[in-house]
C-alpha cells in the first residue's frame, strides 16, 4: 500500500464505505489521514466506581456482569449493563443496539466512557463508549478521544479504527518536506509525529503542538505557492512598457462628471505606477458596491489605448458585459477610445472600422464582453491590460492563455467582496491589492432593519406603498430555489413567488429568477426589470453580483440567517443606486439573540470590510468568499483569524524562496507537496 492508493485498498474499507467517504472528500489513504479532528472527547480520566459523582466526564475499566434487553416506559429498547470494576458497581445504558447482548464476554476488561448521570433514581453511565482491553493503546476509551466531521454511515468510531490502521501501516511513509532550519527556528515537532499525535494524542499539550504544526504547514503552502505564480508572472517581460500620458490623464479625471474620492486617486496612482513598469501588472483592486472601481479602471484603458494596445474588460454575466460597455462608452467615448461588445451569443468579434480618418485613431480599442472574449480570435500582439470583474481568481490556465495571445498583458481584476486583511495576506499573496475604502460624496446610505416576524405584514404594506403607483421597485430574496425537507420554515423562491404575486401583491407586477432559469431568460427578466415593466423581481442570490436597476429601493430578504454579513451587505448594495432613499429588510426565521445580534450589525454599520471581519470572526472565510464556488483553500487546521501565524509563514515562505530554492527540485518532498495545493490561482 501507498499513501496515494485509493481508500479501498485499506481493509475493511469496501466500495459502500468509499462512496460515503467521499462526502467528507476522502479519496485516497492520504485524504484519510488528513481528516483531522475537530475536537476531543477528554476521557484520559480512569476513575473507580466508588468515587464516581454525577456530572463527571470519566473512563471505567471493568468486567460486564451483566448485559439485558429491556424496554422503558415509552417502549424505546434499552440495554442495561451492570459494570464491575473491584470497588464498586455501576448501571451503563444504551438504546436500540441490541446486539450489545452479544458483544461483552463475562471475563473480559473493558473501558467505558462517557457521562455519569441519573437514570430515574440511580446514577449510571449514559450510553458511554466502550472498548475490549487487550492492550494499553486504546482509541476509543481512556485517552483524549479524537471527534471527526462525520456523513451519514460513518462515524467517529468508525473513522478512529480505520486512521489508527491507516498510520500503522504507512505512517513511516510520511515524508517530511519543511525544511530543517525552518522547523527549528519555528520550533516545530517533525510532520509524521504531528499527524499521529492530531489524531492520538497523548495528552492535551502535544495535541497543541501538533495542531500548531499543521496549521503552520497549510498556511505555509499557501503562501509560498502564491509567492511561486507572482515570481513566475514577473520573470515574464511585457513587450511595451507603458508611457504614462500625465497631462491627458488629468485632462480626463478633470471632464468627470463628479469629483473622485482619496482612495480613488491613490488607487490610480498604485495603477499607473504598475503600468510603467516592465514586468506585467497582477493587481486586485477591491471596493463596496457604488465605491467607483469602473472609472479607475476606464482611465488604466485609456492608458492602454494611449499606448496603441488593446483592452480586454471581462464580466462574469452578459448583463453585466451590458452595464459595463455602457459605462465606458460614456466615459471614453468622447476621448476617442473605441468601445465594442462582445458575447457568448457571437462567433467572433468583427473587424472594427475606425470612427473617422481625420481623426487619426490607432485601431486600439477596449472591447468588453464575458470570458467569452479568451476564445476569439484577434491580433496576439495587442492586448496591453485585461480587466477582470468579480472573479476572485483569474485562472492560471485562463491568464496563459491570454498570455500566449498577448504577451503578459497587465492584469486588473476587480470586485466588491469585502476581503479582511489576513485572507488577502494568505489567498491573494500573488497579488498587489488596492483597497477604495470610501465612498463617493452625497451617496445616500441605505436604511437597514431586522424586521420581527410579527410586523411581516406591515412590511408588506409599505413595500406596497412604496412602489405602488411609482416608478420605484424591489428585490424579494429568498436562499433556495426550492422548498427543503430538512428546512421547512425557510421560504423557497418558487413558492414564495406564487404566494406573493396570488395573495400578497396581486395587482403588482412580479417576476421570478434563479439558478436554473436559463441564461437568455435571466437576461430578458433583468432587462426587462430594468426597464420598468415588473414591480418586484423575486430571486435567489444569483443578484447578488452586478446588477444596476437605479429605481430599486426594497431589497427585502428572507431566511437572512443563512447569509454570511458581507453576502448581505452585497445584496444591499443592489439597491440605493440613485438619488432615492432606499431601504433593507431581513427576516429570520430564527430569532435566538446571537442571530439577532448577528444581523444588527447590518443596521449599524455600511462598510463591507468591517462587516467582513466580523463575519470571518463569527462564520470563517467561506460565509464571505463562498470557498466552494470560488475554489478557496479549505483549511483543514489553520484559521484566517490567525494573524501571527500568517505572518510567520509568509516570512518562512519568503526566506525559502530567496535563499532554499534547491529544496524545490524536481523529486523533493516540498516540490510534491506543493503540486497537492487545492487553490485555483
Amino acid at each position: 500500500m501507498n499513501l496515494s492508493d485509493h481508500i479501498v485498498r485499506l481493509p475493511f474499507v469496501g466500495p459502500t464505505y468509499a462512496k460515503r467517504l467521499e462526502k467528507l472528500g476522502i479519496f485516497t489513504i492520504e485524504d484519510l489521514i488528513f481528516h483531522f479532528p475537530f475536537r476531543y472527547d477528554d476521557f484520559s480520566l480512569i476513575s473507580p466506581i466508588l468515587r464516581l459523582q454525577v456530572g463527571e466526564t470519566v473512563t471505567v475499566r471493568g468486567k460486564v456482569e451483566k448485559i439485558t434487553n429491556t424496554f422503558t416506559k415509552t417502549g424505546k429498547r434499552m440495554q442495561e449493563a451492570i459494570i464491575d470494576d473491584g470497588t464498586g458497581k455501576i448501571e451503563a445504558i444504551w438504546f436500540n443496539q441490541m446486539y450489545l447482548v452479544k458483544t461483552f464476554k463475562k471475563e473480559e476488561i473493558y473501558n467505558f466512557s462517557g457521562k455519569v448521570d441519573w437514570f430515574g433514581h440511580k446514577r449510571v453511565l449514559m450510553s458511554p463508549e466502550y472498548e475490549k482491553i487487550s492492550n494499553l493503546n486504546t482509541i476509543h476509551t481512556g485517552r483524549l478521544v479524537p471527534i471527526y466531521n462525520e456523513t451519514y454511515g460513518v462515524s467517529s468510531k468508525w473513522l478512529r479504527s480505520r486512521i489508527k490502521a491507516a498510520l500503522e501501516a504507512l505512517g513511516d511513509k510520511i515524508e517530511e518536506f519543511l525544511p530543517e532550519n525552518i522547523a527549528r527556528n519555528e520550533n516545530l515537532i517533525d510532520e509524521a509525529s504531528a499527524i499521529k499525535q492530531i489524531h492520538f494524542p497523548d495528552n492535551k499539550e502535544i495535541a497543541k503542538k501538533a495542531r500548531y504544526r499543521l496549521a503552520f504547514d497549510e498556511l505555509f503552502l499557501i503562501q509560498l505557492a502564491a509567492m511561486l505564480r507572482k515570481k513566475e508572472w514577473g520573470g515574464k517581460v511585457l513587450g511595451k512598457q507603458f508611457f504614462i500620458d500625465l497631462e491627458k490623464s488629468m485632462e480626463f479625471l478633470e471632464k468627470l462628471p463628479f469629483v473622485l474620492t482619496k482612495a480613488q486617486k491613490r488607487c490610480i496612482k498604485e495603477i499607473l505606477l504598475d503600468l510603467q513598469k516592465n514586468t506585467p501588472m497582477n493587481r486586485l483592486l477591491q471596493g463596496d458596491v457604488g465605491s467607483g472601481k469602473t472609472v479607475v479602471a476606464a482611465l488604466a484603458a485609456y492608458t492602454a489605448f494611449l499606448n496603441n494596445t488593446d483592452t480586454l474588460f471581462m464580466a462574469p454575466t452578459e448583463i453585466l458585459a451590458n452595464q459595463h460597455y455602457s459605462t465606458l462608452k460614456s466615459l471614453l467615448e468622447p476621448f476617442g477610445v473605441p468601445i465594442e461588445l462582445v458575447t457568448g451569443g457571437q462567433k467572433e468579434i468583427s473587424n472594427f472600422k475606425l470612427l473617422r480618418a481625420s481623426q487619426q485613431i490607432s485601431n486600439s480599442r477596449v472591447i468588453v464582453g464575458t470570458h467569452a472574449l479568451l476564445y476569439q480570435k484577434f491580433d496576439p500582439q495587442s492586448v496591453g491590460l485585461v480587466v477582470v470583474d468579480e472573479e476572485h481568481r483569474f485562472g492560471v490556465e485562463q491568464r496563459k492563455l491570454l498570455s500566449a495571445k498577448g504577451k503578459a498583458p497587465h492584469f486588473l481584476t476587480m470586485t466588491a467582496t469585502p476581503i479582511p486583511r489576513t485572507i488577502a495576506l494568505t489567498m491573494y499573496n500573488d497579488l498587489d491589492l488596492s483597497i477604495i475604502d470610501e465612498m463617493p460624496a452625497g451617496r445616500i446610505e441605505v436604511k437597514t432593519w431586522v424586521v420581527p416576524n410579527e410586523k411581516r405584514k406591515k412590511a408588506y404594506g409599505w413595500i406596497h406603498h412604496c412602489i405602488k403607483d411609482t416608478p420605484e421597485q424591489a428585490f424579494i430574496i429568498c436562499p433556495f430555489i426550492e422548498e427543503s425537507e430538512t428546512m421547512t420554515s425557510v421560504k423557497a423562491a418558487t413558492k414564495e413567488f406564487e404566494t406573493l404575486r396570488q395573495e400578497i401583491f396581486p395587482d403588482l407586477r412580479l417576476a421570478l429568477i434563479h439558478g436554473k432559469v436559463k441564461s437568455k431568460e435571466k437576461n430578458q427578466i433583468l432587462s426587462d426589470f430594468k426597464e420598468g415593466k415588473y414591480d418586484i423581481l423575486v430571486a435567489t442570490p444569483v443578484v447578488e453580483v452586478g446588477i444596476d436597476i437605479p429605481n430599486a429601493t426594497v431589497m427585502m430578504v428572507e431566511g437572512s440567517e443563512h447569509f454570511g454579513l458581507a453576502q448581505l451587505h452585497q445584496l444591499r448594495g443592489r439597491v440605493g443606486r440613485s438619488n432615492l432613499q432606499s431601504y433593507c429588510l431581513l427576516f429570520t426565521e430564527n430569532e435566538t439573540p446571537p442571530i439577532i445580534n448577528r444581523l444588527k450589525t447590518l443596521e449599524k454599520t455600511n462598510v463591507g470590510m468591517e462587516l467582513a471581519e466580523i463575519d470571518l470572526k463569527l462564520r470563517g472565510p467561506g460565509e464571505i468568499l463562498g470557498t466552494k464556488q470560488h475554489g478557496y483553500a479549505d483549511l483543514r487546521v489553520a484559521s484566517f483569524t490567525d494573524l501571527e501565524l500568517i505572518q510567520k509563514t509568509r516570512s518562512a515562505a519568503n526566506q525559502l524562496l530567496t535563499s532554499h530554492l534547491s529544496l524545490l527540485t524536481h523529486n523533493s518532498a516540498l516540490k510534491k507537496r506543493l503540486e497537492k495545493i487545492k487553490i485555483s490561482s
